[in-house]
């Protein structure tokens, strides 16, 4: 347990120093950070896509806020698996910063995970950052947080395909026909066309 309140240290320090940069650079990510930072959520961080869009649109022809559909904020708080905790949150943070915020209990992820999205049931997460490890893509297995004005990192598979722009299934929970539908929804080539797609 303790682990998981840790940074991930998985990954190069230049890799992170450089996350860091691009993150510090964009004053509306630094915004969100902050809003999560002060919204008292425990263990509290933003990740997956909005972190992805942010360094890929950066590696393209730029960021663009406008497009980011939501932001994912991954909370731990194991005393209310509630499915009304998360609304909670997110009402909480919207009231701190107008931004598409959507919120989850990682803690809580286990008692709906199978019923939402089929197949078996999943095992309860330990913490934000075993939550992380099972993200979707691996480029998308990364995570941001404020602390003490300092930008840490958790990112369990490294930051290799993140910052080099590579589209890599994690298999620990997704299938290949669950990613082929991802890769296709997401329109990854046409959104980014110098990501390179590893086939899942």
């Amino acid at each position: 347990m303790l682990a998981g309140m840790h940074s991930c240290i998985a990954f190069e320090a230049a890799q992170a120093a450089e996350l860091r940069q691009r993150i510090s650079s964009e004053p509306w990510l630094v915004t969100a950070l902050q809003a999560v930072a002060s919204s008292d959520l425990p263990d509290a961080w933003v990740g997956a896509g909005v972190i992805r869009d942010l360094v890929w649109g950066q590696l393209h022809e730029g960021f663009r806020p406008e497009a980011v559909k939501d932001i994912d904020v991954a909370f731990f708080d194991p005393c209310d698996l509630s499915p009304g905790r998360d609304e909670e949150a997110q009402h909480h943070l919207a009231n701190l910063a107008g931004l598409p915020w959507e919120a989850t209990n990682q803690a809580a992820v286990h008692t709906w995970f199978d019923a939402y999205f089929g197949g078996l049931p999943v095992p309860p997460l330990a913490s934000v950052h075993d939550a992380v490890a099972t993200w979707p893509e691996t480029a998308t297995c990364v995570a941001a947080r404020l602390l003490d004005q300092h930008i840490d990192i958790c990112a369990p598979h490294g930051l290799d395909d993140l910052l080099k722009g590579v589209w890599r299934r994690n298999p620990t929970r997704v299938t290949r026909e669950e990613s082929r539908d991802r890769l296709a929804r997401h329109q990854v080539s046409w959104r980014w066309p110098r990501v390179t797609v590893i086939p899942p």
